[in-house]
């Protein structure tokens, strides 16, 4: 029998080798005041400075807030957000990756003294969009410029918590393949691992259903036939809006499916030991992957199918599957991403803390297609070590 399925997207999406071109216009329709978000690394490296002459042309009024860290917790995004609430702008513009867009979407539903970022932690659906906001992602990666998501640290958990409420949900998009041209090679190659992550877990989530299936597989598509030529070859400006696109649509596709034990694992290993989101789930990928393939062979196999360009469609469904696992292992070894914890110099004796922690994460748990026991992620946590 057909179930319901939901989807959830910003109201407009602009992408290409011009989006940026269109802020002008998004700005031209009686806007007050506006807030920048970004850090001081996106200041530095010049790429909020089409955006702000852009601003500054349209006499709007504006501020930067740029001292958001990266993976912030919940008490210094909320530092962040008392500043922009004593701005009182009618729009939001975030420029950077994950973290800067993920405090923008909180600020976006808090600039009233109603709530804070803590209380959301209890009830993420308590506060409403309050704010417009657009997001111009400076990665291709998190998806945050398109999920309902806000992740933060919660440190007295030593653990990253989502926040989700679909109110977060940007509502304009520019992905602009220039805003990445030169961008460091570990931190695309990180956040390009974490938008495969997105794509390959959507599409093999128990949640999982045509609508994300579409957007997941395409998604997987443009990631993995472009992820090593984008992130090691700064003039392959067609690679790299094929990965913003690849890293919206897999953000599409959480919003309708989610992501499963991978994140789920990898969220101790930032809290405890601030190891960036994507390279601990650039750690996990493969562990993971082999131990749900008894559960997940089929869709292995689809993906294959969809993905290998040259690939021969007549070999059996456990040479698909295993193929696709070594091409996970080969995109991350190629990109250099550590894939032991010891380079983080976490100590073994610290393996019932994360295991505890991890276990923890059941809003993404549910979604896998094998249970994860506590003694199953302990064997996974120790594969990294």
């Amino acid at each position: 029998m057909m179930k319901d399925y939901e989807l959830k997207m910003p109201k407009s999406v602009s992408a290409g080798a011009n989006a940026l071109e269109k802020l002008e216009g998004l700005l031209s329709k009686g806007v007050n005041k506006i807030v920048v978000f970004t850090d001081k690394g996106i200041l530095a490296a010049g790429l909020a400075d089409k955006p702000i002459r852009i601003i500054e042309s349209l006499n709007i009024d504006y501020t930067i807030l740029s001292d958001i860290p990266a993976e912030p917790n919940y008490h210094e995004a909320q530092s962040v957000i008392e500043l922009f609430k004593k701005e009182q702008a009618d729009f939001i513009i975030a420029i950077g990756g994950g973290s800067v867009m993920d405090v923008s979407k909180l600020a976006s539903i808090l600039a009233t003294d109603d709530y804070t970022v803590k209380d959301l932690l209890d009830n993420p659906l308590l506060a409403k969009k309050e704010v417009t906001s657009l997001m111009i992602p400076t990665t291709a990666g998190t998806g945050a410029e398109t999920t309902p998501n806000s992740i933060v640290g919660v440190p007295e958990k030593e653990l990253k918590i989502g926040i989700v409420n679909p109110e977060m949900i940007a509502d304009y998009v520019l992905l602009d393949g220039r805003m990445i041209k030169n961008l460091p090679k570990p931190i695309a190659a990180a956040t390009g691992v974490d938008a495969l992550c997105h794509a390959i877990e959507c599409f093999t989530s128990n949640k999982a259903n045509p609508i994300s299936d579409t957007f997941a597989l395409e998604a997987l598509d443009l990631i993995m036939n472009n992820i090593i030529e984008s992130c090691t070859n700064s003039d392959a400006l067609e690679a790299k809006n094929k990965m913003l696109l690849g890293s919206f649509y897999a953000g599409v596709a959480i919003t309708s499916s989610g992501t499963t034990g991978i994140h789920a694992l990898s969220y101790p290993l930032g809290g405890a030991y601030h190891i960036a989101h994507g390279v601990s789930n650039a750690m996990l990928l493969a562990p993971v992957m082999r131990f749900n393939e008894s559960a997940i062979k089929d869709l292995l196999a689809k993906a294959y199918d969809r993905v290998v360009r040259e690939g021969d469609q007549n070999l059996s469904v456990n040479v698909k599957s295993a193929y696709m696992i070594a091409e996970f292992e080969r995109i991350v070894d190629v990109l250099e991403i550590p894939t032991s914890l010891k380079v983080f110099d976490v100590p073994k004796e610290d393996i019932d803390k994360l295991v505890s922690a991890g276990m923890e994460v059941t809003r993404l748990l549910v979604n896998n297609k094998r249970e994860i026991k506590p003694e199953d992620a302990r064997n996974i946590y120790l594969e990294i070590l």
